[in-house]
């Protein structure tokens, strides 16, 4: 081993030794022609003004390990880094799809053991976990429930949809060709069984409700409602997307449900929004298992397989077996807290929604005043006669620091504001989040004016809506 000061500098760097390999001219590797006539134009930067030029542009974005999202009805919720690190191992990420069978018993054991954990969970019989996304797992519902009343011989075109229901609802019963028919919740925002009474018929299909609904109630006359759908001979379809308020209270196959879908990527902690990836697996009551997408795993004890004999399949909804990444981590998550701890963190996310809303009701309009489950709905109604409305509290929330919640959802509330701030924040943050609210409440009384000055501290100011959804630039 040489001491440092036996080292020759070099000519350019007086702390590395000289180089001592023989030096070759570029021109011996390249032709002429390929090399540039003028040199190229780029900045020498030492590596300390590039790594703080980069941390700065990512501290400008907004995302979960930075702060709060109280987005209602879309369950932005931490997610642990666990599941990123069990979906991310070699021996899972380098599966080719067209791998056989035989080479892949540990992800078929992965995708069946989280079928039966979904089964358990919601109560029904079977399932597909090849849907992409809650509105696919809609979709291929809304499929299978034609290809049954098909096979019954029976013309159903109708599909009920509460005014409380996800905006996915109607736009995949359009997509399946049924036509929409709107249900009205009652004055206390639930459906009323004797007010559906009145939308029986031949024609329909299926009722799709979402429970607990987007005012973060539970539809507690879910059991009246089955019945009387039962009785016409239509099935009920539960939208699972707000399943984070009810795992291990309540089961969907024990309300009635003959068909739901699952949101891994908002139940069961994988990453949510950016485009992606989503996974919406359906599951099913017995009487509509042979209906299903093929291929269904199965597991004889010994070996897991591929049965593509399901007798009146709808087909495939999805290339290979759907996305694979999102269900390795919907399977640690499970894996990891257990039925225990998937109670625990539902009974957690109502709480934490209650305490919100009992700390928020006399700042804010609540238009249906009562417990609420998983989220909640304010409304920014009061403040209009100073001329605020809830786009001005949600920019203003920016400045703040806090992401905004949804806005003018569901379109039943005036001025709605849909809060949901889910299991995985703690009481310091949501107290943070009711500091702000109400200081912005006041501020309405105060000085109004600047409310609409908003957000002065982001990035962007305050965009033109219309223009910036109809002329979008991302290059700015």
């Amino acid at each position: 081993m040489k001491l440092l000061s036996e080292y020759k500098c070099s000519k350019t760097n007086n702390y590395t030794p000289a180089l001592d390999v023989k030096e070759k001219p570029y021109t011996d590797f390249f032709k002429s022609s390929e090399l540039r006539k003028n040199p190229i134009q780029l900045s020498s930067l030492p590596e300390r003004d590039v790594v703080k030029h980069f941390t700065k542009l990512s501290e400008k974005n907004y995302h979960i390990d930075k702060g709060m999202y109280p987005l209602g009805s879309c369950t932005m919720k931490y997610n642990p880094k666990v599941n990123e690190d069990t979906a991310n191992l070699n021996q899972l990420t380098n599966l080719h799809p067209e791998t056989p069978v035989n080479e892949i018993q540990g992800a078929l054991k992965i995708m069946y053991e989280l079928g039966e954990f979904l089964k358990e969970i919601s109560g029904m019989d079977s399932l597909t976990l090849q849907p992409a996304a809650g509105s696919h797992g809609e979709l291929t519902g809304l499929l299978i429930t034609k290809a049954y009343f098909n096979f019954k011989g029976e013309n159903r075109k109708t599909i009920l949809v509460p005014d409380t229901a996800h905006g996915t609802n109607p736009a995949s019963s359009t997509r399946a060709g049924f036509e929409i028919k709107e249900v009205k919740s009652n004055k206390n925002g639930i459906l009323d069984a004797q007010i559906l009474k009145k939308y029986m018929n031949e024609k329909v299909a299926a009722l799709m409700i979402t429970n607990p609904n987007t005012l973060g109630l539970f539809e507690s006359n879910i059991k009246k409602i089955s019945n009387i759908l039962h009785r016409n001979g239509s099935l009920l379809y539960m939208d699972g997307a707000n399943l984070n308020a009810i795992l291990g209270i309540t089961k969907a196959g024990v309300l009635g449900v003959d068909i739901m879908h699952f949101n891994l990527h908002k139940t069961f902690s994988t990453p949510h929004g950016g485009g992606g990836p989503g996974s919406g697996p359906l599951a099913v009551k017995k009487h509509l298992a042979e209906f299903l997408p093929v291929p269904t795993i199965k597991f004889n004890g010994k070996r897991y397989s591929l049965n593509y004999k399901v007798k009146h399949s709808i087909g495939k909804v999805s290339n290979f077996y759907g996305a694979f990444s999102v269900m390795v981590k919907a399977y640690t998550y499970i894996r990891t807290l257990g039925s225990c701890g998937l109670l625990s963190a539902s009974k957690q996310a109502v709480i934490n929604s209650n305490y919100l809303l009992s700390q928020l009701k006399k700042d804010y309009n609540i238009p249906y005043n009562k417990n609420c489950t998983h989220e909640f709905v304010l409304s920014a109604s009061k403040f209009k006669k100073d001329g605020i409305k809830a786009l001005d509290i949600a920019k203003n929330l920016l400045d703040m620091g806090f992401h905004a919640p949804t806005i003018y959802f569901p379109l039943i509330v005036s001025e709605a504001m849909m809060i949901e701030p889910t299991e995985t924040e703690s009481k310091e943050t949501l107290d943070d989040f009711i500091y702000v609210m109400k200081k912005i409440a006041k501020q309405v009384k105060d000085n109004p004016d600047e409310l609409i000055k908003s957000p002065i501290r982001t990035p962007v100011g305050r965009l033109n809506e219309t223009t910036a959804n109809r002329e979008l630039n991302v290059k700015w």
